[in-house]
């Protein structure tokens, strides 16, 4: 075999290919399509996987033939096929309310009928330079304006081999968690009542004033009822 030829393809079995001991020898009836079922058909030892399904004789080509219709190299050497302009279509051009309105309202229509009216009577449409693209004034952009993406930002290795990030994370956790631990014992803190409030701080306590007679009350504060001083002053030394 020569170096750069190839191997033919394995083409499916037949029955007069089968030799006698082989591994795909069928005793009794036997039919080809025995020979081209995948799943009845046996691995031949040393052998690739035979192709199973009806392929075709050597001489036939396999891909889409294409029929030519340019003429190939010949018309093209004969003459230049060039592409022929296109006709721009005559584009409706939208109806011009502004326009229209104005010349309403200045013949003295106006309801919505008589707009109607006016606006059939004379159908006014835009020019078609105000719908060029190519005559539009371009966006008004700062000098200093740069076009195109940003950079990406470079990746901050340093931090990421010292675990910032996670520390960083750590940290609003922990804060987080303060937090909702100090807004818990706010609402969990018992509020205080008025009788809590007076055992704290009681309020003074009032002075009891007894009723008296009226004409006792310009005596004084004592009441005598010794007959004169020296029989007060013998009382008292009696008592001490």
């Amino acid at each position: 075999m020569a170096g750069g030829a190839t191997a033919a393809p394995r083409r499916p079995l037949t029955l007069p290919e089968v030799e006698p001991g082989s591994e795909n020898e069928r005793l009794g009836v036997a039919r080809d399509s025995m020979l081209r079922n995948p799943l009845i058909l046996k691995a031949e030892l040393g052998k690739p996987q035979r192709n199973c399904y009806t392929l075709p004789g050597f001489d036939f080509s396999y891909g889409l033939y294409m029929h030519r219709t340019d003429g190939g190299v010949p018309e093209a050497i004969g003459h230049w096929n060039t592409v022929k302009p296109r006709t721009a279509s005559d584009q409706k051009m939208p109806r011009d309310f502004i326009t229209m309105n104005r010349g309403a309202l200045k013949a003295g229509y106006t309801t919505a009928h008589e707009f109607n009216l006016y606006y059939k009577a004379k159908d006014i449409r835009c020019k078609d330079d105000e719908y060029s693209r190519f005559k539009r004034c371009p966006p008004k952009v700062p000098a200093d304006l740069t076009y195109g993406i940003t950079a990406r930002p470079c990746t901050p290795l340093f931090d990421l081999l010292q675990h910032k990030y996670k520390e960083l994370w750590m940290e609003q956790q922990r804060a987080l968690t303060a937090a909702r631990r100090v807004e818990k014992k706010k609402k969990d803190k018992v509020r205080e009542t008025r009788t809590t409030l007076l055992r704290k701080h009681p309020l003074p306590a009032k002075e009891e004033s007894f009723w008296h007679l009226p004409h006792l009350e310009k005596v004084g504060p004592h009441l005598s009822t010794f007959p004169d001083r020296d029989a007060r002053k013998k009382a008292f030394s009696a008592s001490h």
